[in-house]
């Protein structure tokens, strides 16, 4: 238990990144007039941070990416960051953390006004389809 006044998060909220990924693709698709946010931080470590024995802790402390990605239509796509061709592969590496996420209505258009319906909030919130506007 994280707290005695919080619910502990669904056991998806806390599966890897992929997992989570997958499971707001599927609801996306059923709702196309929505796009997902999400914002969260990569940890991109350039090569002269690692040593023989690990990780430099200050480093990896500073090393740390802003990054976004959208899903709109069951597709992901990462605004910050290049992702593979293949769309088997996953658009985040295992060091993506994920932190808020926000429901826009779609589609987005460059240059118009965003339509904000929900969030910012916790990533964990919209892995119930009932939290989309």
């Amino acid at each position: 238990m994280t707290s005695p006044f919080a619910p502990d998060p669904p056991p998806e909220a806390t599966a890897p990144t992929e997992q989570l990924l997958a499971r707001l693709e599927a609801i996306s698709r059923e709702r196309p007039d929505r796009v997902l946010r999400l914002r969260g931080t990569l940890r991109a470590l350039p090569p002269e941070a690692c040593r023989e024995g690990g990780e430099d802790p200050a480093a990896a402390a500073s090393a740390d990416e802003p990054c976004e990605l959208v899903i709109y239509r069951g597709f992901s796509s990462s605004t910050t960051h290049p992702t593979a061709f293949d769309p088997d592969q996953p658009a985040l590496p295992e060091t993506a953390r994920l932190i808020s996420a926000e429901i826009l209505q779609a589609p987005l258009r460059p240059g118009a006004a965003e339509g904000l319906l929900a969030g910012p909030g916790p990533v964990a919130l919209f892995l119930e389809p009932g939290a989309w506007p």
